[in-house]
């Protein structure tokens, strides 16, 4: 359970990054205290660990040309074996992390089974895969049939938006270990091997599209969860002005899975050069692709007030702010200039709200500016310009 351990910042086995990001991580880390870690995620420690847990993995790999070939590096969203035939199967793990303690506090386990799906799969479609199916694992301190009953609702639900089944999983009943319970899953997807999509041929001027979210998905609810209540002794009933629901409510949103859209531009549009979930690490997430560019991302929509209510709350710096949430946009798409008012059209059609919110940059050392902030990201961090 490393990721659990390492909190949502760090990412499964398939998704860490390489050894020139943790050394531009390193070399643009603020000097000063990491909230995030003071509420109880250590993503430096994570990464230490994960560097010798990935050294030690990638020797399991089968030789170039077996059967099940490991199509692509560690570092990317989901990962590709070859299936034979030309076909790979797509396949990755995750969780929702402390967004259960949430479901827990409110006592309401009916949508974050939605939140897993969505993790997943949000995930699997970052390498051109359409996904199939997904197991779950529940661990759970004790079991109780209603609980589980209301966290396979939000699960077939979660499937049905996905358009996926849900053909197993697991329950581990773990008093002693848990207090509550944990929701994680795992996904696969299939994608001909010459349509893996790792943005390997983005150049400078493709045009960066980010697809609005509901709010805080299920990143960063750690920092979240501090702010509101060790910080502060607010309940999850308490109505903040700027919000349209109480804050329980706000915070338990199930994360938009963007499955239906995402697979109709594929088939559709030919010049789609990226797919990027946007999850913990903002959109320096943007930075996974292969190709040698940095963003400019200048026209960004409002942000959605529950995450300057955090800011102002846990007095979060507005860097770690964007290192931490999404900060409205859920999902982005890097296409070519031609392809923009007909990707744009098919995002309206499946009534997303969507945004040209900047451009790809020629730059080898991956800098995401965030123009109107005054912020650059390298690595893992962003900082002021």
């Amino acid at each position: 359970m490393v990721k659990r351990m390492a909190g949502r910042s760090s990412r499964s086995w398939y998704n860490e990054m390489t050894e020139p990001a943790r050394e531009a991580r390193q070399l643009h880390k603020p000097q000063r205290e990491d909230t995030y870690k003071a509420a109880g995620v250590d993503t430096d420690e994570a990464d230490a660990g994960l560097k010798r847990l990935t050294a030690r993995i990638m020797k399991t790999w089968p030789p170039r040309g077996a059967l099940g070939e490991v199509q692509l590096d560690i570092g990317y969203f989901a990962n590709v074996v070859d299936f034979g035939g030309g076909i790979g199967v797509a396949i990755c793990t995750d969780g929702v992390g402390s967004k259960a303690l949430i479901a827990k506090m409110m006592d309401k386990y009916d949508t974050i089974g939605i939140d897993c799906v969505a993790m997943n799969v949000n995930d699997v479609i970052c390498v051109g895969a359409q996904p199939v199916s997904m197991v779950d694992y529940i661990a759970i301190e004790k079991v109780d049939a209603e609980i589980l009953d209301q966290i396979s609702i939000g699960l077939a639900r979660g499937a049905d938006i996905a358009g996926i089944s849900i053909s197993g999983g697991e329950i581990s009943q773990l008093k002693g270990i848990l207090n509550g319970f944990d929701l994680v899953g795992m996904a696969v997807g299939h994608v001909a091997l010459d349509r893996i999509n790792v943005g390997e041929h983005i150049h400078p001027g493709d045009v960066l599209i980010g697809i609005e979210s509901n709010g805080i998905h299920s990143n960063g609810l750690t920092l979240a969860r501090r702010a509101f209540f060790e910080l502060h002794n607010y309940s999850l009933s308490h109505n903040f002005e700027e919000l349209s629901n109480d804050l329980g409510t706000e915070l338990l949103k199930p994360t938009e899975i963007y499955v239906k859209e995402i697979l109709d531009i594929l088939n559709n549009i030919e010049n789609v050069k990226a797919l990027v979930h946007i999850t913990s690490d903002g959109f320096l997430n943007l930075t996974r692709v292969k190709a040698p560019v940095g963003y400019v991302i200048d026209s960004l929509p409002p942000t959605p007030p529950i995450f300057s209510i955090i800011q102002r709350l846990g007095k979060v710096e507005l860097s770690e702010m964007f290192r931490v949430y999404n900060m409205g946009i859920g999902f982005c798409l890097v296409v070519s200039p031609s392809s923009v008012d007909q990707t744009m059209s098919i995002l309206h059609r499946h009534e997303r709200r969507a945004h040209v919110i900047g451009h790809a940059t020629d730059d080898n050392m991956k800098q995401v500016i965030l123009e109107k902030q005054g912020l650059i990201g390298r690595g893992k961090w962003f900082q002021l310009l």
